[in-house]
């Protein structure tokens, strides 16, 4: 038995007159999240953050959680204004052995420094709000797409556009696509397949409506494969890149219509699946951390990534077994929303056994990109250092062509290779459709 147990020349009846003293003025007033607590600084989120691992001003993820919140506590305590260098790759969540939630609290700093310490007027502001909004400024920009990749794409504009609102010159604007997946989509006629049995609702999201529609096509046609009836409903953007901005109202204006929406199909027996590992990671943790719409708890909770739901419930290892496309080779990197969700070797496990295909893990590394903090003039070299391992791993695997469920992944492994990079929806496609 320890002294803590029995303290020396203490009876047990002598025990009992202890009193526990209150160490703070008034703990009614604490503000701490829940978990905060639970910290006990072993810096593990710390080690897994790849921003503290390149940039050696960054304070890491156990001070802007449970520390910056236990400083919360007194009224002059302001945020850090470092919580700005966050990416919001989540990957700190996982690396907690006291499962602290310190993207929760990441992301809620985060949306009190935006509300009430940064100015509105300032360039970072602005910046930060347009880039938030990419759907906004995307639907605009799909109506006219020809023009608009003309523009985007002129190194002018680029310097412009650095020099003004601080977007980083040293990346290709992605193209939109000459029709978009919810025009293609209306033009089909919606869905061609019935089921009482096999319904979901797609969240198709931002990037595969405006610029990558064949992903979103190959969704439809390999569920439709399977008989599954979809769904596609009015939706808004996920909020990903408003949380790590902090745009938090802006967010849970999203979040409204989007719960609103895809519960009211739950209701009627459709399961939810994203194409897009962070727009999964949204509805299914975000979403309940930060919001109490209704619905929200039903809606988490029957979201899916598209692979995850197919491995769930169709038999796709053997599927696949008697399936059979052209040679080919894949550098494949799992996204840190992806692990966030258990689902970082999906890919690598469903196509090792698919004939005429070689995939190859590049590794556990952060891609460096994070949505738009690689975007941003500022944050554009730590993203790339960021890459750096994932660069390295995927210049010596075997495979020149890369493969991620991420859209801003891809962006950087295409950005920092050069490899044409595919979504493993499409390779299943190829595979079964």
């Amino acid at each position: 038995m320890s002294d803590a147990e029995n303290p020396p020349n203490v009876t047990p009846d002598e025990q009992t007159d202890f009193e526990p003293v209150q160490v703070f003025d008034d703990e009614t007033e604490m503000d701490l999240r829940p978990g905060a607590d639970n910290c006990y600084k072993c810096t593990s989120c710390d080690t897994s953050c790849p921003v503290a691992e390149v940039n050696d001003d960054f304070p890491g993820p156990k001070f802007q959680g449970p520390e910056q919140w236990r400083l919360k506590r007194k009224d002059d305590a302001d945020i850090d204004d470092s919580i700005m260098s966050c990416s919001n790759c989540m990957r700190c969540d996982n690396a907690c052995p006291s499962s602290v939630p310190l993207s929760q609290m990441h992301n809620t700093a985060r949306g009190e420094y935006v509300d009430e310490q940064m100015d509105k007027l300032s360039r970072e502001y602005i910046r930060n709000r347009i880039l938030s909004n990419y759907r906004t400024m995307a639907e605009i920009g799909s109506k006219v797409p020809r023009l608009t990749n003309f523009l985007m794409g002129n190194s002018l504009v680029q310097k412009i556009n650095e020099k003004v609102l601080g977007i980083t010159s040293e990346r290709e604007f992605p193209e939109f696509a000459q029709q978009t997946f919810r025009e293609w989509w209306a033009e089909r006629g919606g869905a061609k397949v019935s089921s009482d049995e096999k319904k979901i609702a797609y969240f198709h999201g931002c990037y595969s409506n405006y610029n990558t529609p064949e992903v979103a096509k190959a969704l439809v046609r390999v569920y439709e494969e399977f008989g599954y009836e979809i769904a596609v409903p009015r939706q808004r953007c996920s909020g990903t890149p408003m949380f790590a901005n902090g745009m938090l109202d802006d967010a849970g204006r999203a979040a409204k219509t989007n719960v609103s929406e895809f519960n009211d199909l739950l209701e009627e027996g459709y399961d939810i699946v994203a194409s897009c590992t962070s727009c999964s990671m949204s509805l299914r943790q975000e979403y309940p951390e930060l919001f109490e719409y209704h619905g929200t708890e039903e809606v988490a909770a029957n979201t899916y990534e598209a692979m995850e739901y197919l491995r769930i419930h169709e038999d796709l290892e053997s599927e696949l077994k008697d399936a059979s496309v052209s040679e080919q080779s894949f550098a494949y990197h799992a996204p840190c929303h992806a692990r966030n969700q258990g689902l970082d070797r999906q890919a690598v496990e469903l196509f090792r056994e698919l004939d005429g295909v070689t995939i190859e893990d590049v590794g556990d590394s952060c891609s460096g990109i994070s949505g738009t903090y690689g975007w941003k003039e500022e944050k554009y070299e730590t993203s790339m250092k960021i890459g750096e391992e994932m660069f390295d791993h995927m210049s010596h695997a075997e495979g020149n062509v890369g493969m991620t469920e991420c859209p801003t992944c891809s962006m950087q492994m295409e950005h920092g290779t050069g490899y044409d990079i595919k979504h493993p929806l499409q390779l299943l496609e190829e595979a079964l459709v």
